[in-house]
């Protein structure tokens, strides 16, 4: 399914010389024995997660995908990022279906929440709230006023219907309120933290109620866990990704720049760097995770990345079939210069300046690369490459000696915000 490719790395040790360290790690994750292991419900998801509640989610979003013009997605960090990664990875920024995604809850922007409330108000709206506790500032906020838009458009017993919560399973303000109000709710495990999620409602439903086939994620996902059930490097490529990640360290690379070259992964690209800088950045330790879609980005980061200061090494995802594609039409006036491309496809030329850009980075500018396919951008390889990180990360960071499944660091902003903004008791 995914590939992995270190021959471009510079690598100066061998991969296969980390065995040993690997096999431990591999037992520490499948065991359940590392730091922070009540968080490693991800691990055998694919086996342990709700079935009833899965079937739930498709039913519910078959219920109301002729009510659904528009879904809004409030919610923050973990609680969106996933959602948003794997809905305009498979269906495309501008994709042919008659609902739209909006997400609020991630920003304390008055300009942004004003335009989403003026762009709703004539379209039918179904909101998924996703919040464990119900209290996070940014996403609180948004529902308090979603939740008064939503109740003057259509009333409190249609909000019934409407209004969606994924939330705690039994506590917490957000599954409170629901329950009070009567909205169907779906629940955050409490064995896998936020950047985690995607594989769980948190995720599943939003692009269950897009029209996405989550029974093609969650078989993806399964199809990672059953084959990257190895601790051996040489059938792992999620293990060989985390032992160059180290390699590279070593060798006084610190910041990771993560490349696509298809701008429907942009959101993919927000996602990866959640998932590696909130488990990876703590203790002092961790690479800066980085991000740059090509070739638009070669024209502002390029000469950087080229000719500036060699702190960083790529990460270059490239995807084996697009979505879709086109071909160079012809010009009888050859106006442009350009009908030496005349019949090539949009697909191919990409191809080319990847190929073009790999040559002029690693040879010239001496940057290592480091190379992930993937077959697609469809379900089944979507939930396959979220198990692959999510192995990968949690390699990566035990190889650091350090929790990849806390963010202590997080909590500091937050407690600076309360005590500004005048909330009792801080």
């Amino acid at each position: 399914m995914m590939k992995f490719d270190a021959s471009h790395g510079f690598l100066k040790e061998d991969i296969a010389s980390y065995q040993s360290e690997v096999t431990k790690v591999h037992k520490m994750i499948h065991e359940k024995t590392g730091a922070g292991n009540d968080f490693l419900g991800w691990e055998n998801w694919a086996e342990t997660y709700d079935k009833e509640e899965f079937a739930r989610m498709v039913s519910l979003a078959e219920k109301l995908k002729d009510k659904t013009e528009c879904l809004v997605v409030c919610g923050i960090g973990g609680s969106y990022l996933g959602a948003r990664a794997a809905i305009e990875m498979i269906q495309g920024l501008y994709p042919n279906t008659r609902t739209e995604v909006v997400f609020v809850g991630n920003t304390f922007s008055s300009t942004y929440m004003s335009q989403v409330l003026e762009h709703i108000k004539d379209k039918s709206v179904v909101l998924n709230v996703i919040s464990k506790s119900g209290t996070t500032t940014e996403t609180a906020l948004a529902f308090r006023m979603l939740r008064e838009f939503m109740e003057q458009k259509y009333g409190k017993e249609e909000c019934k219907e409407r209004i969606i919560a994924t939330t705690d399973k039994s506590r917490g303000t957000l599954k409170a309120l629901s329950d009070k109000e009567g909205y169907q709710t779906f629940v955050i495990p409490n064995d896998i933290g936020g950047r985690y999620s995607v594989i769980t409602p948190v995720g599943l439903l939003p692009m269950a109620l897009m029209g996405i086939d989550i029974s093609a994620v969650m078989q993806g996902f399964t199809d990672a866990y059953h084959e990257l059930n190895t601790d051996d490097l040489s059938g792992n490529d999620a293990y060989r990704y985390a032992v160059s990640r180290r390699i590279l360290q070593k060798q006084g690379y610190n910041a990771e720049m993560f490349v696509t070259y298809e701008p429907q992964l942009r959101s993919l690209s927000e996602w990866w760097k959640q998932l590696l800088g909130e488990s990876e950045g703590k203790d002092g330790k961790g690479i800066l995770p980085d991000s740059a879609v090509f070739s638009t980005d070669l024209h502002s980061l390029g000469q950087f990345i080229q000719q500036g200061n060699k702190m960083l090494y790529e990460t270059v995802m490239t995807v084996d079939t697009p979505t879709l594609d086109q071909s160079v039409p012809n010009d009888p006036d050859n106006a442009d210069g350009m009908n030496y491309l005349t019949g090539k496809s949009l697909d191919w030329i990409n191809r080319q300046a990847f190929a073009g850009t790999l040559e002029a980075h690693e040879v010239s500018g001496n940057v290592p690369n480091l190379l992930i396919s993937i077959p697609d951008m469809k379900e089944h390889t979507f939930g396959y490459l979220c198990y692959w990180f999510f192995l990968a990360t949690a390699m990566t960071c035990y190889m650091l000696d350090i929790n990849p499944f806390n963010q202590p660091g997080v909590e500091v902003y937050k407690k600076n915000m309360f005590r500004l903004l005048g909330k009792p008791g801080c």
